[in-house]
């Protein structure tokens, strides 16, 4: 596995999110020993990246996570999050960072991933009630204090961006980028390759979609979150399958799957980029990490960049809400 450096943070090429083993997709039985398998095989197959966050779960993820790196610690990048849940009374999902959230957040954090540092600590959101200057003033105490080693932030706006960066050096920017999500290309991309911060695309298979594995709503059970998004309802749905079916084209001609064509083409896209398309199985884990030998010509990176980016918001009205642009 190829590695490459987000600002200044050496890292595998392919990482691994950890959001599905704690309930987020309805795909099936799964169990935390199947969950600690797939994040043992990732770590044999040179992945150096994973991510978590306290909302996951709630905190279950982290204490999964925990769990798996136990005698593994020093292989890994440890990424996780904070700011979608106050400590302060309101709970999981309200946005929340204060310094004083931040400073109870990570406290918790490191109990529940059993370490003594996390190596790169995210704002999930941006928190319009506080000052992005006086969260990453927070941040920056913690790094001083060797508790948190880089500083990144998730969905945030370009001007909120220049703002953080002006305080303390943001290592990284998590947001969503795939073949059907292409938003970061116009402002995004280019202001963080002016600052030097790295680019960590979340959903960058398109939450499943892009592996050809879905090709009717019914495909999804009725607890299914993805039932609520806009790109999996109606009309959009239709539409979206024939990004897939260009996908599926040149997955045909490089014998590859089409899961390792979109992360194929994600890591064409620079030598900053570094993916943590998420999963809870071995199999697929061996199949994404593989996704890095895949080499596309330059005819199939321009046929794929010719695809018209994906009908629909990708997220429901009330996380589009959340979302800092």
């Amino acid at each position: 596995m190829k590695k490459i450096s987000i600002g200044g943070l050496q890292v595998s090429r392919i990482g691994l999110g950890a959001m599905s083993m704690s309930g987020y997709y309805n795909i099936g039985d799964g169990s935390d020993d199947e969950s600690i398998r797939t994040i043992h095989r990732a770590i044999d197959l040179g992945v150096t990246h994973i991510d978590t966050a306290e909302i996951y779960g709630p905190f279950a993820n982290e204490e999964l996570v925990g769990r798996a790196l136990k005698g593994r610690r020093d292989q890994i990048v440890l990424a996780t999050k904070f700011g979608l849940v106050s400590h302060a009374g309101g709970g999981p999902g309200i946005i929340d960072s204060s310094p004083a959230n931040v400073r109870t957040a990570v406290e918790g954090s490191l109990k529940r991933l059993g370490t003594d540092h996390i190596d790169l600590y995210y704002q999930h959101r941006v928190d319009p009630a506080t000052p992005i200057e006086e969260t990453v003033g927070a941040l920056a105490q913690l790094v001083a204090e060797g508790k948190i080693r880089h500083i990144g932030l998730s969905e945030a706006g370009p001007a909120t961006i220049r703002r953080a960066h002006a305080v303390h050096p943001v290592a990284a920017l998590q947001t969503e980028y795939s073949l059907w999500t292409r938003d970061p290309e116009a402002e995004l991309l280019p202001l963080l390759r002016e600052l030097g911060i790295g680019f960590v695309p979340y959903s960058p298979l398109g939450h499943g979609f892009l592996t050809g594995q879905i090709r009717s709503p019914d495909d999804l059970s009725d607890d299914d979150w993805r039932k609520t998004n806009p790109r999996f309802s109606g009309e959009n749905f239709q539409r979206n399958l024939r990004i897939v079916d260009e996908v599926k084209a040149v997955a045909a001609e490089t014998g590859a799957t089409p899961a390792q064509i979109a992360l194929a083409w994600l890591l064409a896209q620079g030598e900053d980029i570094a993916p943590i398309p998420g999963t809870k199985r071995v199999a697929r884990v061996e199949e994404n990490t593989a996704a890095d030998g895949v080499e596309l010509s330059v005819d199939q990176i321009e046929r794929l960049n010719d695809l018209t980016p994906a009908a629909g918001e990708r997220h429901d009205e009330g996380n589009m809400a959340v979302i800092d642009r």
